[in-house]
């Protein structure tokens, strides 16, 4: 455990480089570190400093979320933030969320000789995810050894010196479970105060972060908003993509001109898990929230030839498309390798690209992706209709 967690810090060491305040002043940007506030709409207070801005961005991030549980904060639980700082593996490990970072965490503690109970409140881990999908990933968690509490409620937590007793409600039953460490994964709270956003007429909620228009325009037209403190898509890639927007808006952009839409963005994301969970694009759900007829479609791995040559044939490949049409809407992948097989779907829906075209592209044999040029086939095959059948027939009578 110990070599493992050192060579995790090493390999993040390297890559924040890429993010430090010595590049940034290198590029000709001028840092100041302190407590930054609007003084106006016109001026940023940072210590000592009073800047003058014409255009501001806020990207304060979030932090992780303490829910209001007695006790849990005298435990001082980890968080995604704090956890790779351990250097002892603890024996009985309590994870507190099925999300994404509950998930991931439970499943590699657990690996790495912690005894791991995960607890959810929801009916199902990641409940934002595709149900057949986050089945999958459960019933890995389980084989690995994980006790999945799902749907269950912490009522307290009691700390002793070395070990904490924690209270659970379950459907069932009640129960009092023993834990050398907590993990805390429940959300993430957007860093909102303490910036003066009142003063300057910024609207914020502290739960939901700064409000913001579909070009990332806050209530303050000089002011906008980018990453955790203001998306729902709490991701590194989510804030990326938005910080360009923020760029593209605030700065080139002439009136309506030019400006980059949020709504544009078909996201996708990727639960890190073995096997992985993958998304892009229209959920099941939000189809149907928002009344979309769709077809889907959906291709086994135990039915990919390099899936079954490499034993992993675990998952499967699912489509949502407009009905009759094959012009796709979103995605799911589990299985592994997800997270980069997703990216040819995004990318086939940003490029407006259907089943029937994705059907036509010659995928290399064999490889994980022709998962995906099976779904083409599925879709050219629902295109046989009686009536194209006897057409076809007819054709082919003709022909003799």
């Amino acid at each position: 455990f110990g070599a493992v967690m050192q060579r995790l810090r090493r390999l993040r060491a390297g890559m924040s480089s890429h993010d430090s305040a010595a590049r940034f002043a290198g590029l000709g940007v001028d840092v100041f570190f302190g407590e930054a506030r609007f003084h106006d709409d016109r001026h940023i207070d940072v210590d000592q400093h009073r800047l003058c801005f014409r255009r501001a961005v806020i990207a304060t991030g979030a932090r992780p979320g303490l829910p209001d549980i007695p006790g849990l904060s005298e435990a001082q639980p980890l968080t995604n933030e704090t956890v790779f700082n351990i250097t002892e593996c603890p024996r009985r490990l309590i994870v507190l969320g099925g999300g994404p970072i509950g998930c991931e965490l439970a499943q590699a503690f657990q690996r790495l000789g912690s005894r791991v109970t995960l607890i959810h409140s929801k009916d199902r881990l990641l409940n934002r995810d595709d149900p057949d999908a986050a089945e999958v990933v459960r019933q890995s968690l389980v084989r690995d050894g994980i006790a999945v509490l799902s749907p269950a409620r912490v009522t307290r937590v009691e700390s002793a010196a070395d070990s904490h007793r924690v209270h659970v409600e379950t459907p069932l039953k009640n129960a009092v479970l023993e834990t050398d460490a907590i993990l805390l994964a429940t959300g993430r709270i957007p860093n909102v105060n303490g910036l003066n956003l009142d003063r300057v007429g910024v609207a914020a909620d502290p739960r939901d972060g700064v409000r913001v228009d579909n070009y990332l325009c806050t209530t303050n037209p000089r002011i906008f908003a980018c990453g955790d403190v203001c998306l729902r898509w709490k991701f590194t890639h989510a804030a990326d993509i938005a910080a360009r927007m923020v760029i593209r808006n605030a700065l080139f952009a002439v009136g309506p001109f030019g400006r980059q839409r949020l709504s544009s963005v078909h996201m996708a994301w990727c639960t890190y898990t073995d096997p992985e969970l993958a998304h892009t694009g229209v959920t099941q759900s939000e189809a149907e929230e928002r009344s979309l007829p769709i077809d889907i479609y959906t291709q086994p791995f135990d039915r990919v030839d390099r899936a079954i040559t490499d034993s992993e044939t675990e998952g499967f490949v699912r489509v949502l498309a407009a009905r009759g049409t094959g012009r796709i809407l979103g995605a799911t992948i589990v299985g592994h390798g997800a997270g980069d097989l997703i990216s040819e779907l995004s990318v086939a829906i940003a490029g407006g690209i259907g089943l029937d075209r994705l059907g036509s592209v010659t995928h290399p044999y064999p490889t994980r992706a022709e998962a995906i040029r099976k779904l083409g086939d599925q879709f050219s095959r629902t295109r046989l209709t009686d009536r194209t059948s006897r057409i076809l027939r007819w054709r082919l009578r003709l022909g003799r």
